[in-house]
């Protein structure tokens, strides 16, 4: 689609500054992107004032992580705040069409740009999506000769994608029913803006190219980018680094290549280089220290070392909860869809098992998910049902207690991201299981029950890793047991997830399917016993 050329009058901006900006580890967690410094000066700031300098007054920054913090914004600029509800489940797509009714002869800015020079003006004429100079494999788009954004295959690299962008009247009516649509489709609550301009079927953006120099609009996405760009900014300022410089013995400048590690639930995680060798930190996440007795982590870990179990703790402090550990080259986690993996994974779960390690710590799992709940602060529950839910599967601590015959060290977190996997050349595998934070002494089987629920698994794919893990063999009392565990820590996580939602952190459809397991599993488990009952063999 092209534009006529014609100068028109940009009537607004809109910046997106919803996200959590995950990929920032290990600055400070508390500051959303918008609001880092790069000379001294908030990077939104420095948008706002770049945008009024053109005289474009109208401004609409679009929040959610942290939205209060950009509240002065309203007073000292005069900018209009949105808020994007699904900001934690969702990408830029569904933040622009919070603000959709705006959208026209817009232009579209995303928070984490430093522009060197002023990139906008009071008129346009017609459409535009800026790129960058330097080419990057995870763009979509490169310029070709004629100044149009084509599609590039997958794995191949393309022109920098910043993110600014200006929608004439037409192409923002177009961006708006694009938008309208894939937001009202399934599974497209990972998708960027953009995919509202691109014309798949012609493999190109429907607006044109406006490519800039590297140096001159700079995005920035992760810690090492903030710091190639101002070494000096006070948001480099991180414990963390420090910490990780000091246990190893160099300075802050020799940690390098951090990037971060998978979005963990309860902390942040990032990987980096030291002198040819890579480690990675932990991070606690917000609230940790409410939910983690660090004491009993360290004490756990200590009765692991050497045993082949776990990975290689080199640093472990228990008052804040900065782990560092050895990086594990070539490995993965377990795939839960994967029966090779479910195999070898269960192996190891049982072997642990029966080693029957013991520690000082015991792990409650009723009394917890009433420790959860008290985190609430007297705030009620989302689910209208919980008073009900909550009582029915109380009840099942006397079938449970009835059936555990003896506690050992249990992972109680065990996961199918805390597996990991090491295959050689040959094939053959081994396993390490990590992040050991919620261990104590507790009855083996609940690993079982935890493993499906972070799976998600429905009843089949249950009654399937039970099997794997008693090779067959798992006597009906026991596995009705494990029924009562997926109840509980079904019922334990989802309290979890209202306490770390009050936090500004949301997991969307991983909290509403633990509470799915609470009510589901209590009901699969009365059914199960009612029949056994009917029959004369209950036990």
């Amino acid at each position: 689609m092209n534009d006529d050329n014609r100068e028109t009058s940009v009537r607004n901006a809109i910046i997106l500054a919803a996200g959590y900006g995950m990929r920032m580890v290990p600055a400070d967690r508390e500051i959303p992107k918008g609001l880092l410094e790069v000379y001294g000066e908030p990077l939104i700031e420095r948008l706002i004032k770049q945008l009024q300098e053109a005289g474009i007054s109208e401004i609409y920054v679009v929040v959610g992580y942290k939205k209060e913090k950009f509240e002065y914004l309203i007073k000292r600029y005069g900018v209009k705040l949105i808020f994007n509800a699904e900001y934690a489940e969702k990408n830029s797509l569904y933040s622009l069409k919070a603000a959709a009714g705006y959208l026209s002869d817009s232009y579209i800015i995303p928070c984490d740009v430093w522009c060197k020079r002023n990139p906008f003006r009071r008129q346009e004429s017609g459409s535009w999506y800026m790129v960058g100079s330097l080419m990057d494999k995870e763009s979509l788009v490169r310029v070709d000769s004629s100044g149009e954004l084509v599609l590039v295959p997958k794995d191949n690299s393309g022109n920098t994608m910043i993110g600014i962008s200006y929608l004439a009247k037409e192409q923002a009516a177009v961006v708006r029913d694009k938008m309208t649509a894939l937001c009202r489709e399934n599974g497209n609550a990972e998708l960027l803006w953009e995919e509202a301009l691109l014309n798949r079927a012609e493999n190109k953006m429907m607006i044109r190219s406006r490519l800039v120099d590297a140096d001159d609009v700079v995005e920035i996405n992760t810690y090492e980018q903030l710091r190639e760009l101002d070494k000096n900014s006070s948001h480099l300022q991180s414990d963390a680094i420090a910490a990780a410089a000091e246990i190893i013995g160099v300075g802050n400048d020799e940690i390098v290549d951090i990037s971060v590690l998978k979005k963990g639930m309860t902390n942040r995680s990032f990987l980096f280089s030291c002198r040819n060798r890579k480690y990675i930190m932990r991070i606690p996440g917000e609230g940790t220290q409410q939910l983690i007795d660090r004491r009993a982590e360290a004490e756990v870990y200590q009765s692991l070392k050497g045993k082949g179990i776990c990975d290689n703790v080199i640093y472990m402090n228990a008052e804040n909860g900065y782990k560092i550990t050895e990086f594990i080259e070539g490995t993965r986690v377990c795939d839960p869809f994967n029966p090779k993996d479910l195999v070898i994974c269960m192996e190891k779960l049982r072997a642990f098992h029966e080693q029957e390690f013991g520690v000082e710590r015991e792990f409650h799992i009723f009394e917890q998910i009433e420790f959860y709940e008290a985190l609430w602060g007297g705030k009620p529950s989302a689910y209208q049902d919980y008073e009900t839910t909550k009582e029915r599967v109380m009840r099942l601590q006397s079938y449970i207690n009835a059936h555990t015959d003896k506690k050992v060290l249990t992972h109680i977190d065990a996961v199918p991201d805390n597996f990991l996997i090491m295959e050689d050349e040959k094939g053959a595998c081994e396993v390490r299981i990590i992040d050991w934070e919620y261990a104590g002494m507790q009855d083996p089987h609940i690993d079982i029950a935890m493993f499906c629920i972070y799976s998600m698994y429905e009843k089949e794919q249950v009654d399937n890793l039970i099997d794997i893990y008693f090779q067959q063999n798992c006597p009906d009392e026991t596995r009705v047991k494990i029924y009562c565990y997926i109840a509980a820590c079904g019922l334990l996580w989802s309290n979890w997830c209202e306490y770390k939602a009050i936090l500004g952190v949301k997991f969307g459809e991983y909290s509403q399917r633990q509470y799915d397991y609470a009510r589901e599993y209590y009901q699969i488990v009365q059914d199960i016993l009612s029949r056994e009952e009917d029959e004369g063999c209950i036990t």
